[in-house]
């Protein structure tokens, strides 16, 4: 009598399902990288011309960061001397300044952090 091997290839079958059951991917995926970024809104007044940009900016950025990022600004020496193309101008004692959140900045763009939800606003003026 010859013994049928279904029996032992049911078995081999059943070991081996059972033993990739135990090789699952069991890594944990990988956390959402977290948005770093905050919004800060720029205002540009000069003359009778006035921009308004939201920039996102990363946690812990200066005022210059987010406004080298809304418009082309040249500077000399950490002072703006223009922005967007409006220049001031010495002779005439009008100078880029700007206030944050209503108040007038205590240091220079390119130190002045800025937070979530700031408002920063320059101005182009005559000062006295």
């Amino acid at each position: 009598m010859k013994k049928s091997k279904l029996p032992v290839i049911a078995s081999v079958a059943a070991i081996f399902a059972f033993s990739l059951s135990g090789c699952q991917n069991n890594q944990t995926k990988p956390k959402p990288k977290t948005n770093n970024n905050i919004a800060v809104s720029y205002v540009l007044a000069a003359k009778n011309d006035t921009e308004k940009k939201t920039v996102k900016v990363p946690q812990k950025s200066t005022v210059m960061t987010g406004l080298k990022k809304a418009w082309k600004v040249d500077s000399n020496k950490g002072f703006i001397t223009a922005i967007d193309g409006k220049k001031q101008n010495a002779k005439k004692k009008i100078y880029w300044t700007y206030t944050i959140n209503g108040k007038y900045a205590t240091k220079g763009a390119n130190q002045q952090k800025v937070a979530n939800k700031d408002k920063v606003k320059f101005t182009l003026a005559k000062m006295k």
